[in-house]
């Protein structure tokens, strides 16, 4: 039986001071980038603006984005620069800007890290138009996709989700297509249909294995809905999980794959004998939005932050601003001794 520890996280806003999170005994939380800001009706609110995807490079630098559209003074779809935290984390002030990272970009998505380059998608929703880019030194680079020569269709229309393997090959989840495309590290197309899914969005993968995450029947992600947790290993092609609309999973501890339920407010792993370990629990109107782990490299030790798990929080409920949380424990006994909550 996993036993289970308070952990009350101190915010910055001067109303509601106190949010819940649910950790198993012996693991800790704390804010590790957050801000001041304002909420869409214009008071003050703590956080940084909405966050989607987290990735780290092997220095420990944190890299986040936003993705969507936005509902502020009506409906837009924004242009914005990847945010870059050092190590450390961040307590950002009233100009964020000192933390932007490349050029602004339409629905960019962080997928993976290959040392210090970061591979990330952006699209177009109304001219139903992706790219694959790799960003280096704050420089982007078109890796895949973009315009076609005339007469063929586009390779990307919506990319969300990007992952590597142990071989280099990438993985790119596209929505609108249905399908997860595979490429070779250099972008050239291996099997434009690897996976055909409904509604592809996140991608995960570690050695030979890869996790697919699809809405399924679910119009949009923040909606409620029946998704899918696809597992792939050579010829194994199985749903591992079946229900939750998976809002962000990476793999850590023990190869194992962490994914954030943001509808019903938990974190979860995936367990070896198949089940699920209930890692964290959220009360009060927050959710679990995105998650990214740290690695293991000799940077990310001297930062002291090496295998720890990164979660950006939603609070009560406001998309618009979010907080990057630290959780630091013992993963690995987690997952060779927890009882699964299935």
């Amino acid at each position: 039986m996993i036993r289970v520890a308070l952990v009350v996280l101190t915010l910055m806003a001067p109303a509601a001071a106190y949010a819940e999170m649910r950790l198993p005994a012996g693991f800790t939380a704390e804010v590790y980038v957050t801000g001041r800001g304002e909420a869409p009706d214009g008071r003050a609110a703590i956080g940084i603006p909405s966050t989607t995807s987290l990735a780290f490079d092997a220095a420990g630098a944190l890299y986040a984005t936003r993705t969507g559209r936005r509902y502020r003074g009506g409906e837009i779809e924004d242009l914005w620069p990847v945010l870059r935290f050092p190590p450390g984390g961040a307590r950002v002030g009233g100009d964020v800007s000192r933390y932007f990272y490349g050029p602004p970009l339409l629905n960019a998505q962080l997928g993976a890290a290959r040392g210090q380059e970061l591979l990330l998608t952006t699209f177009d929703r109304d001219r139903g138009l992706g790219v694959l880019y790799r960003v280096l030194d704050g420089r982007a680079e078109l890796l895949a996709g973009g315009t076609p020569p005339p007469g063929e269709p586009p390779l990307f229309k919506q990319p969300e989700g990007v992952a590597i393997d142990g071989a280099g090959n990438v993985y790119v989840a596209d929505r609108q297509r249905g399908a997860v495309v595979k490429l070779d590290p250099t972008g050239r197309v291996l099997d434009a249909r690897w996976l055909v899914v409904a509604r592809p969005r996140l991608v995960a993968a570690r050695g030979e294995r890869v996790w697919v995450a699809a809405d399924g029947d679910t119009e949009a992600p923040w909606m409620n809905g029946a998704g899918e947790l696809w597992t792939i290993r050579g010829d194994e092609r199985r749903v591992a999980l079946s229900g939750p609309v998976v809002a962000g999973m990476d793999v850590g501890a023990g190869g194992r794959l962490f994914v954030a339920d943001r509808h019903n407010t938990r974190i979860l792993a995936l367990a070896a004998d198949g089940g699920t370990i209930e890692v964290a629990t959220f009360t009060d109107g927050d959710a679990p939005r995105t998650l990214a782990w740290a690695p293991t490299t000799d940077a990310a030790r001297r930062a002291g932050i090496a295998g720890d798990l990164f979660v950006v929080v939603t609070r009560r409920g406001t998309w618009s601003l979010n907080e990057i949380v630290r959780i630091s424990g013992p993963f690995d006994e987690l997952m060779r001794t927890g009882s699964p909550a299935r």
